[in-house]
């Protein structure tokens, strides 16, 4: 059974609001450390695309109708609509809106929005089109998306081998993959299947917005909260200047969202 379209819009619509609040917030100060890598770090990396592992917790993964799969899907006419407006492919607004509708039922206090998740994936793969890599039907890019070595040289973080290059291509030291840029390691723990194919899979956008969404609202965090919000973009990554960037793309995106509503 279809989600009608105006429950879709009403609740996409409605988490765009924490994210304009949060304009009103004291400056930020870092947070923990994050373990993925930025996307202006982020070369293409020659690797078989489709390394998957078995979901997280199947529990928490969406139920079918909140899965965009045919043109008459209500999920796809909103991201079609606000494509344009935007600049973000629809099949990534689909990804990202997914996410916000699957917390909002399986974790309905952490008010995570899809702005949250857009401004996010710009940063770090420009919604799966970095390295001039396509956004496919699928939720795929045309080609994987495959991080730097995380070795410890050039100012990034040392990280051994977690994954045997399962994921990443490379078996001396991790990667960050995929649209939303997740290391092996952080992915096997946030894995989700959210286009019910049956495995999680970190270059596939349904799946690698839903795990960042579960991944953002982790510890009880309630991103309504501007002093949450903020912990959960600096878990992502541990730079005000990132959490900035974060913030003015999901802000963008919530109000010109609001003005198509």
């Amino acid at each position: 059974m279809l989600i009608r379209l105006g429950v879709v819009l009403l609740l996409l619509a409605v988490a765009v609001g924490g994210v304009l609040v949060l304009r009103f917030a004291t400056s930020p100060e870092a947070g923990p450390l994050r373990p993925e890598s930025p996307a202006d770090q982020v070369p293409v990396a020659d690797v078989e695309p489709g390394a998957v592992a078995p979901a997280a917790d199947p529990g928490a993964v969406a139920e079918p109708q909140a899965r965009p799969r045919s043109g008459a899907d209500p999920l796809r006419t909103w991201a079609a609509r606000l494509s344009g407006p935007t600049g973000i492919p629809a099949r990534a607004l689909m990804a990202y809106g997914n996410a916000e509708l699957v917390q909002r039922d399986t974790d309905p206090g952490c008010h995570l929005s899809w702005a949250t998740l857009a401004g996010i994936g710009r940063i770090e793969s420009d919604h799966g089109r970095y390295g001039g890599a396509v956004l496919q039907e699928d939720g795929r890019p045309s080609k994987p998306i495959v991080g730097v070595p995380l070795n410890g040289t050039s100012g990034v973080r040392s990280i051994s081998d977690t994954d045997g290059g399962r994921f990443d291509g490379d078996p001396h030291a991790d990667r960050a993959v995929g649209p939303m840029q997740f290391i092996p390691s952080t992915w096997r723990r946030w894995a989700a299947d959210a286009n019910l194919d049956g495995e999680g899979d970190p270059q596939q956008i349904d799946d690698a917005a839903l795990a960042a969404a579960r991944y953002l609202c982790a510890n009880g965090r309630d991103l309504a909260v501007a002093a949450s919000w903020w912990a959960a973009v600096f878990s992502y990554n541990n730079s005000v200047p990132y959490g900035q960037k974060v913030f003015g793309l999901a802000d963008g995106y919530a109000r010109t969202a609001m003005s198509q509503a």
